[in-house]
This record gives structure tokens, C-alpha cells and sequence, in this order.
């Protein structure tokens, strides 16, 4: 399994990171975890002949933006989205004019799958809501004998646990700046992030979707990477381009 990071700023783009997207691939599909402006990276990845998943954790545009680049693919496999009940609608209303192309205009063919208790995936999947200020979901891909959990746009909640249980890489927002004391329900410091790792008992954890006031250069990534590693060493800050081998 082969982790890249297409993009990991939250809110908004920066010359040090576009929005979130964070692209695995695997011997039988590729899967991507949302589409925030990175989202157009994929296009010189994808191959093919492996299934296209891209997943949506929630509907902030900084997660969903990207799908604006739809129009650069040309994917003959095309790109089946995943969402949450009631999702479809949703993104159909962005993804329209005089927002954007809509899907049928588009080179490579969308289809829409919102996930339902019975909803059968192509690969070995878990979903968890995590605690935000909208409706978002947690994600734990299991392939080729690893397991990522992807936790975007989070407080400290027991489901982040959940999904981040055993994990041979967590990633996991980091939008508070280490030591942050102000009390916010829906984002963590690097220290909490840490923590959960530790007790989950994760193997390697990655920090992303800075926020790019609190985090306005790569230093500071690397001061969230430090405060981290004090209390779990196996910690990297990514940065749009890293890329994790598992």
C-alpha cells in the first residue's frame, strides 16, 4: 500500500499546501480521501485498470473544492464517490452550473454511492462519524495487509479511537497549534493526536490538515511534528508531495 498526500492544508490553499486529499493505492483500486484542491494531483497517478474510490468525509468546501478540476481526468475506469445518506444530493448541487461542470459533461464517468448499512464496497472499509460542527465521517481501509485510518475535521471523540485501533498509519488532522489550551470541540493539537495513537495502539501517525493561520509556514508543521513526537516518537508532519510506504 502506497499513501500520498495530495494536499494538507485545512481551509485553504497556501504556497505550503493545498486542501485536503490524501490518495492510497493498493493492488486492486485506488482510493482517495476527499477532494479538497489537491484533488487534481490524482490525475497523474491514477492508471488503468484499478477501480477509482474517492471517498467524502463531509461538505466543507475546503474537502469538496477540488472536485472542481474534474474536468482534467480522463479516466476510462471512471470514479465512483462515496457519501454519506442524503450526500448525493449534496455534492449534485455543487457539482452544476454556474458552479461547476456537471457530471454529465464530464470526460470521465461519476458514479454516486451513498453508503447505507448494506452498501457493499469494493475493498475492506469502516466508517465512523466524527465529532465536528457537520456531519463527518472517519474512514479505516484495510489492503494488502495494512490498515490506514483517515480522521479529518475532528475533536477528541471515542469513534477517532475506534477507527484508529491497531492502524499501521493514522492520519489525522492537526489544525490546534501544540500546547493550545483554548477549548474547541471540533479540532485537536498534535499532543491529542499523539495520545490517541499511543492508546490506540497505532503503529505510525501523520499529522495533516493544518490550519494554515496557526501554521503559516513549514516550521511550524515540523514544531507540531516535535511537540508529537514527545509522546509518540513514530510521528511525521506531511506535507503535500510526502509519501508513505506500507
Amino acid at each position: 500500500m502506497k499513501v500520498t498526500f495530495l494536499g494538507t492544508n485545512g481551509w485553504y490553499d497556501t504556497p505550503d499546501g493545498n486542501t485536503p486529499s490524501v490518495f492510497v493505492e493498493t493492488d486492486d483500486a485506488y482510493a482517495i480521501f476527499d477532494a479538497g484542491f489537491g484533488f487534481y494531483k490524482a490525475k497523474s497517478l491514477v492508471r488503468p485498470g484499478k477501480r477509482v474510490l474517492l471517498f467524502i468525509s463531509h461538505f466543507h468546501l475546503d474537502h469538496i473544492i477540488g472536485l472542481h478540476t474534474l474536468p482534467l481526468f480522463k479516466f476510462p475506469q471512471g470514479i465512483d464517490i462515496y457519501l454519506p445518506r442524503g450526500g448525493e444530493k449534496a455534492l449534485r448541487a455543487f457539482l452544476r452550473k454556474p458552479f461547476t461542470t456537471p457530471p454529465l459533461f464530464l470526460p470521465t464517468k461519476i458514479r454516486f454511492h451513498e453508503i447505507l448499512k448494506d452498501t457493499k464496497l469494493p475493498v475492506s472499509f469502516e466508517r465512523a462519524r466524527l465529532r465536528h460542527s457537520v456531519p463527518c465521517y472517519g474512514f479505516r481501509l484495510t489492503a494488502d495487509g495494512a490498515a490506514v485510518a483517515y480522521c479529518t475535521d475532528t475533536g477528541l471523540c471515542n469513534n477517532l479511537k475506534i477507527l484508529a485501533r491497531s492502524a499501521d498509519l493514522l492520519i489525522t488532522e492537526c489544525a490546534m497549534s501544540p500546547g493550545d489550551k483554548t477549548p474547541n470541540l471540533f479540532h485537536i493539537t498534535p499532543e491529542t493526536a499523539a495520545h490517541v495513537a499511543r492508546e490506540a495502539g497505532a503503529k505510525r501517525l501523520a499529522l495533516f490538515h493544518f490550519d494554515p493561520g496557526k501554521y503559516p509556514t513549514i516550521g511550524c508543521r515540523k514544531e507540531a511534528e516535535t511537540a508529537a513526537r514527545r509522546i509518540f516518537p513514530d510521528t511525521i508532519a506531511a506535507n503535500d508531495g510526502t509519501t508513505i510506504i506500507l
